[in-house]
């Protein structure tokens, strides 16, 4: 019973808690990322994101001009200058690096050679002596800078060249590749669910094992199989076929050119690839959302005379909208992000880039530009955030569907 005495029963707040938790530690690392987003590459290295919302302090040092190019004010000899050079205030300063808090702003410092140093709030400061100045003077502070964001970041990924370019070819992929599983798994579920032939529960086993066979175990036979179709496939450039293959964007030409065949790194064997990595799934969430479906609305259809078609285009593809969606949900969020697969089954000319790859490209082999990487982080992930909270309402439904009857 969740219930004892009026009170919940202490499971029920072990689920909130544990809910709740699970929140946190997917919420703040995420906000921590866009946070992090708006920042410059010199605050991110001395500061973490947690203080990005409040005043940072920083120690840093300077060196005064040489002495030589003093200015007589007042009978003394005078250096000036500022130590601030990104803005913000100084909380503190000092002459020696035992002591570089010695002094506050304001305060003049009595140096050991009888000279004096005063360092203003706003970073100002004065070196002045009586007698001409010698050498130069190192300055120790304690800057304090007030929250400051920057939205240089996400203005560099977005005007980077071919980044609209490489956005088409990641909307190119990902938008077939969602919708062609579905297309041939609906079919297969409502067959597998709703139609009795010899070897269904073979086939419903076979395509639960195949959920755990791991992609990358798959990837290089299947370069191989595309590369042995495209070879197999090579007719006279002039002829219908030759024609059609140059016509559909898909030929790839000899080095005379006088023959072509289909080229096994375009959009159709990318297409396919994914096709075939997210069917399993789709098969499996799509049968189990129709075998839940009322019996007695397929019998009377039946009765009356449809088809098997008819039912399953009239009755069973309508009823069955959440578990579509829900699937598409997790095929676009998959291919979107795909680098992997996007990389073996695609050119690497930069007219073929997808988003990811293009954002690998941007940020270099060393790595180490963390605001970059921010803000790409977020750019990448705006297409998958609408289509998921456009279809948000289905993907419970559709996940759950079959798992209680």
């Amino acid at each position: 019973m969740f219930r004892i005495g009026g009170r919940k029963s202490p499971l029920v707040w072990a689920v909130h808690l544990s809910v709740l938790l699970l929140v946190v530690l997917w919420t703040v690392p995420t906000a921590g990322l866009f946070i992090t987003s708006f920042r410059t590459a010199d605050q991110i290295a001395v500061s973490g994101w947690w203080t990005a919302l409040s005043s940072a302090e920083a120690n840093g040092v300077t060196r005064t001009p040489d002495g030589a190019s003093a200015k007589q004010v007042d009978g003394n000899y005078v250096v000036s200058g500022n130590v601030l050079k990104r803005g913000g205030s100084v909380a503190a300063f000092g002459w020696s690096s035992l002591h570089p808090k010695a002094f506050q702003p304001g305060q003049v410092a009595q140096l050991r050679d009888g000279a004096t140093l005063t360092v203003k709030a706003n970073g100002d400061y004065q070196w002045a002596d009586s007698k001409p100045l010698e050498g130069s003077q190192r300055i120790f502070f304690t800057a304090r800078t007030p929250p400051s964001f920057t939205l240089a970041n996400y203005a560099h990924v977005l005007t980077a060249n071919g980044m609209f370019r490489a956005f088409m070819n990641s909307l190119t992929v990902a938008v077939p590749s969602t919708v062609i599983p579905i297309l041939i798994a609906a079919y297969a579920a409502f067959a597998l669910a709703w139609m009795q032939f010899p070897g269904r529960a073979l086939l419903i086993a076979v395509i639960v094992g195949l959920l755990v066979v791991p992609l990358q175990m798959s990837l290089i036979p299947l370069l191989t199989l595309y590369n042995d179709i495209g070879k197999a496939t090579v007719v006279p450039d002039h002829s219908l076929i030759g024609r059609l293959i140059a016509l559909s964007g898909l030929g790839l030409h000899s080095d005379d050119g006088k023959m072509i065949g289909l080229n096994p790194k375009s959009y159709l064997g990318i297409w396919l690839a994914h096709t075939g990595f997210g069917l399993p799934l789709a098969i499996y969430l799509l049968r189990n959302y129709m075998i839940g479906l009322p019996r007695e609305i397929i019998e009377s259809s039946r009765v009356d005379g449809a088809t098997d078609f008819q039912i399953f285009r009239k009755i069973v593809l309508p009823l069955s909208f959440p578990a579509l969606a829900s699937f598409a949900i997790f095929q676009f969020l998959w291919t979107w992000n795909d680098l992997l697969v996007a990389t073996v089954f695609l050119s690497h000319q930069e007219s073929s880039l997808v988003m990811t790859g293009k954002l690998k490209d941007l940020l270099g082999s060393h790595g180490g530009q963390w605001e970059i990487l921010a803000a790409s982080a977020f750019i990448s992930i705006s297409v998958p955030l609408i289509v998921f909270f456009a279809l948000q309402k289905y993907l419970v439904r559709g996940l759950l569907a079959g798992s209680v009857k």
